[in-house]
């Protein structure tokens, strides 16, 4: 199921090392990384205890098809009811035995019809069989005919003619209006008939409550006081008995995970790259602890002693966690807003795409954590996905040359590289014209050339004659002075980093003693300390030469809105978006970084179009044919005189790219919707709206007995299997 709009909540880069547990499936490094769960056999898998699950936030409703159904309620909807069709790591389906004996495509002329033939054993928790009632509820819901019931997608129900039963009760006969290559999508999760048989239902009961189930464990009710929702062993489930007693999905924010972890209070969670550093310190300091054991004492007074001892305390319940690591089905992506500006003209986008290092920019991202450092290729397929196809040639690798013909060509002039004569102690900088030489060309009211010694341009009162080694007019130059281009000595970047690091020790010790003033004053430290920090980067580009002069078209700067997320869980990205910035200064596109709340950072920014340039992410999906469309849909005007954008937040799409996805959605045969999607695909990059930069880490922390659970990649987890390992295994 496709989510909404995921943006990436964590930092990526600063974590190496192994991740001290067992990874069987090819994480790290050296392989595809498309899962890391160290798996156990049944008989070696303790029977009970309580699994303490992190989520991001509480379930603002138990119906998965609604449209504030979040992480958390997915959850849930896996552990407790029907999935007729399960992923494996590659993303590929495969039917349930415990609900299906079979399903398959019974006739394609002149209706596709699918028999689903179901496990005669398959019953909810109230008794009753599942059966063609609840797939016919399901159907009609979902369909989109009805307004009463709110809904969060109607995709491939909207597809269906009629749901009958078949040859006897266990049989379900789905006939479709025209062909649908996705059918194996539909009716996962299954809700019962006393769910999605009334709007009411739908709508408000089963927001708060799932009173049935059928699958290994049962929903319990949530304590909104604790944060957590409890699921319980289903005692009618007909499958392998859950090895666990309960589940305990406890909401902990992901800048709190950490100190949670510490407290020993969560078994398995995922988490950002700090805290997986984390871990990995504490193992380490554990084992070289364990070896020199009685020398940390010496010579130290009591207090010393104290906080020592806290400290090994803390790291003691760390180091019996690891940390598992794989791609995670998710990517991080650079939209282009093409609905209006200097984005509106394809050739800028492409522009702008032939600049960037999309190498690099995996590498940074994802060498730390020790992942495969490959960019994506694809919008559509995750590298370790069937049926993966890298398209990106459509668009091309970087190169500034092309980048500049083509500013030059959508008629934005200048930005020659800034050169330097004479030694570097201290001569004139100019900026070259589009010829190669010097920029003689003032605009009105130019300050005229600037004389700054190597190394004089420390102070914020020295700005302006910086500025004018680029050679533009003032008004121009409060605009690039004003907030990209921040003058300041790699002394103060040096600074800027051991205060970030202060910032961000101080927001550790505030995190695990709940203050919230602290929290508040380290994380307005460490977003000062990132401005410093990118600010002195810029100045770096202007000293070594790499900038060029801004580009103008009809006297307006080439200058691109940049929106970022602020928050503390962000800082990679930031990171990421710094490095954009930077590549595009090379070829005279200046950014105007702007950092906004995470709480509006999507609302108020991403769909609301209000933005050049943004990053965020989106999750894969085994059914790009479906569920992919509506992000990479034609925007078509509405009624109103408003814009209908569907998920396509870069308001960049065409006719070729709707009727290749909608070819692909009614292809039945897999080789030949392949091919479709595959030139979807290339269309998609050569529209220049939607660039992918690399699939997200997923770093999962577990404590070390936790087994047959981790960084899932694609994989359904097997609920009734988790659980942890015997002492003696």
């Amino acid at each position: 199921m496709l989510a909404v709009g995921v943006l990436l909540p964590f930092p990526l880069a600063g974590c190496g090392g192994d991740s001290g547990g067992t990874d069987d499936t090819g994480g790290g490094a050296g392989g595809r990384a498309v899962r890391d769960v160290p798996t156990a056999d049944r008989d070696d898998v303790a029977p009970g205890g309580t699994l303490r699950w992190a989520t991001d936030a509480m379930p603002t409703t138990f119906n998965a098809f609604q449209p504030d159904a979040g992480p958390a309620t997915d959850r849930i909807a896996a552990a407790t009811l029907p999935a007729l069709f399960t992923l494996d790591e590659q993303a590929a389906p495969h039917p349930d035995p415990n609900y299906l004996e079979k399903a398959e495509v019974t006739d394609t002329e002149p209706r596709q019809t699918v028999v689903y033939t179901l496990n005669p054993k398959a019953r909810w928790s109230d008794g009753r069989p599942l059966g063609v009632a609840d797939f016919r509820a399901q159907w009609k819901a979902l369909r989109g005919k009805s307004s009463a019931y709110w809904t969060a997608r109607s995709a491939g129900y909207d597809r269906i003619r009629k749901v009958t039963r078949g040859e006897d009760a266990h049989q379900v006969k789905v006939v479709f209006t025209k062909p649908y290559a996705d059918w194996q999508s539909l009716f996962t999760p299954l809700y019962p008939k006393s769910v999605m048989g009334d709007p009411d239902s739908f709508n408000d009961s089963a927001r708060t409550a799932l009173p049935v189930s059928a699958g290994p464990f049962r929903a319990g009710k949530a304590d909104r006081k604790s944060r957590t929702v409890p699921l319980e062993r289903n005692p009618r489930w007909w499958g392998e008995r859950a090895k666990l007693d309960r589940i305990e999905l406890k909401a902990v924010p992901r800048p709190q995970r950490a100190a949670a972890l510490e407290r020993g209070s969560l078994d398995l969670a995922e988490v950002d790259a700090d805290a997986a550093r984390q871990v990995a310190r504490a193992r380490k300091k554990n084992e070289v602890g364990k070896n020199g054991a009685g020398k940390d004492g010496a010579g130290k007074n009591g207090a010393e002693k104290d906080g020592a001892e806290r400290k090994g305390a803390e790291r003691g319940a760390l180091s019996g966690y690891s940390v598992r690591r794989a791609l995670d089905p998710a990517y991080t992506q650079l939209a282009l807003n093409g609905a209006g500006g200097p984005l509106a003209d394809e050739r800028v986008r492409r522009a702008v795409a032939r600049a960037l290092d999309r190498e690099e920019l995996a590498r940074q991202a994802l060498g730390p954590v020790g992942l495969p450092t490959e960019p994506l290729g694809s919008h559509l397929r995750m590298a370790n996905q069937d049926g993966y196809q890298d398209t990106s040639e459509a668009i091309g690798d970087r190169d500034l040359d092309s980048a500049q013909r083509l500013l030059a060509d959508a008629g934005w002039k200048g930005g020659g590289p800034i050169r330097r004569s004479g030694d570097d102690s201290g001569e004139k900088r100019v900026a070259a014209g589009p010829e190669g030489g010097p920029d003689t060309a003032e605009s009105p009211g130019s300050a005229g050339p600037a004389e700054p010694s190597a190394g004089a341009a420390s102070a914020p009162h020295r700005l302006e004659a910086q500025a004018a080694a680029v050679r533009v007019g003032p008004e121009l130059r409060a605009r690039v002075t004003g907030k990209p281009l921040s003058l300041v000595p790699p002394a103060t970047a040096q600074r800027a980093g051991l205060l970030a690091q202060a910032a961000r020790s101080q927001l550790a010790r505030a995190g695990k003693q709940g203050a919230k003033p602290s929290q508040r004053r380290a994380r307005a430290a460490l977003r000062r300390a990132e401005r410093v920090r990118a600010r002195a980067a810029e100045l770096g580009m202007l000293a070594d030469g790499t900038a060029t002069a801004v580009r103008t078209k009809g006297g307006r700067p080439l200058a691109l809105r940049f929106v970022l997320p602020a928050g503390p869980g962000s800082g990679q990205i930031r990171a990421t978006g710094r490095r954009i910035a930077a590549t595009l200064n090379e070829v005279g596109i200046r950014t105007q970084l702007k950092e906004v709340p995470d709480t509006s950072y999507f609302k108020d920014h991403i769909a609301a179009g209000e933005y050049d340039l943004a990053l965020y992410s989106w999750p894969a999906t085994a059914y790009p044919a479906t569920e992919a469309r509506p992000i990479f849909a034609k925007p078509r005007p509405a009624a109103d005189g408003s814009l209908l954008v569907e998920q396509n937040y870069s308001r960049v799409g065409t006719d070729q790219i709707d009727q290749l996805f909608e070819q692909a959605a009614g292809e039945l045969d897999e080789g030949r919707r392949t091919d479709l999607l595959r030139k979807a695909d290339a269309r998609i990059w050569a529209a220049g709206g939607s660039l992918p930069l690399y699939q997200r880490p997923q770093l999962v922390a577990a404590k070390d007995r936790v087994v047959n659970a981790g960084a899932f990649g694609f994989q359904t987890p097997r609920y009734q299997d988790i659980g942890f390992r015997t002492p003696e295994s």
